[in-house]
C-alpha cells in the first residue's frame, strides 16, 4: 500500500448536524470503496486520502450504537422549546450533546496509512486534547474505565470536558470528539452524558472563569494532532 500521510484540513464552520453528517458519510464511503478496489486490483492501486475536520453545530442531541433512548431527558416538544434536534447516529458510544463553542472533530482516516489499532487511535486523541489543555494550563488525563478527557479524574470531583464516539470500517473512521470549550453546559442538564449519570460535565471557559478564543485552541488542537499521527496538514 502507498503510505499517506497528508491530511487535507477544513473547518466547516456553523454547521447542521445532518449536512456534516452526510458530508462526512459521503468521504467515508468513498474511502471505503478506493480501498475495496484496491483489494480486488492491487496492482492498479488508488491512493487513498485523509481528512481531519473541525465544525461547531447548532443545538443538537446524538445517541450512539450503544446508548439508551431514556438517556435523553426531553421529549419533542421540550427539545422544539430548546431550539435543538436529536439523531440517532452509527459512532460507538452513547449519548452527548453538541453546540456552539464547542469543537467538533471529525478525522476521517485511512488508519492504515498510520496504525491499525482503533484503542490507539482513541488514545492518541484524547493526548492531543490534553496536550491543549496543558496549553492553557489545565490539567487534564484520563479516566479508567471511560473514553474522552477528564480534570480530577482521580478523585471524586471529575467533570468530563471532551467525549469520543467514532466509527470505523476497513480502517477507514469517521465522527470523533465533542471539545467544550465555550459550550453552554445547561444543554447536558437534559441528558445523562455518555450514559454516566455521577459526573460532572466542563469546559474550558468554565475551569478558566473567562471566554477562550475558540479560533487559537483550534489551531493549538490541530498542531497537536498532527504531530502525534505524524500528519502533514495541507489545505
Amino acid at each position: 500500500m502507498i503510505k499517506n500521510k497528508e491530511v487535507k484540513f477544513e473547518d466547516w464552520g456553523l454547521m447542521d448536524y445532518q449536512k456534516a453528517w452526510d458530508k462526512q458519510e459521503e468521504i467515508f464511503a468513498e474511502t471505503v470503496a478506493i480501498k475495496t478496489k484496491n483489494r480486488n486490483n492491487p496492482e492498479n492501486e488508488n491512493r487513498t486520502e485523509n481528512h481531519l475536520v473541525f465544525v461547531e453545530h447548532p443545538h443538537v442531541y446524538t445517541l450512539g450504537k450503544s446508548g439508551k433512548q431514556e438517556n435523553l431527558l426531553l421529549a419533542n416538544q421540550q427539545l422544539i422549546e430548546k431550539g435543538a434536534s436529536y439523531y440517532k447516529i452509527n459512532r460507538g458510544g452513547d449519548i452527548t450533546y453538541h453546540g456552539p463553542g464547542q469543537i467538533v472533530g471529525y478525522p476521517i482516516l485511512d488508519l492504515d496509512h498510520f496504525f491499525t489499532d482503533i484503542h490507539l487511535y482513541l488514545r492518541t486523541l484524547e493526548e492531543a486534547v490534553i496536550l491543549t489543555l496543558k496549553d492553557y494550563g489545565i490539567p487534564a488525563a484520563r479516566y479508567p474505565g471511560f473514553t474522552g478527557v477528564w480534570i480530577d479524574a482521580d478523585n471524586e470531583k471529575a467533570r468530563k470536558i471532551c467525549a469520543m464516539g467514532v466509527r470505523c470500517s476497513r480502517w477507514v473512521t469517521m465522527h470523533g470528539f465533542a471539545f467544550n470549550v465555550n459550550t453552554d453546559l445547561d444543554y447536558f442538564k437534559n441528558i445523562i452524558p455518555c450514559g454516566i449519570d455521577d459526573k460532572d460535565v466542563t469546559s474550558m471557559q468554565r475551569e478558566l472563569g473567562k471566554e477562550i478564543n475558540i479560533d487559537e485552541v483550534k489551531e493549538n488542537l490541530k498542531n497537536h494532532i498532527s504531530v502525534l499521527f505524524g500528519m502533514t496538514i495541507i489545505k
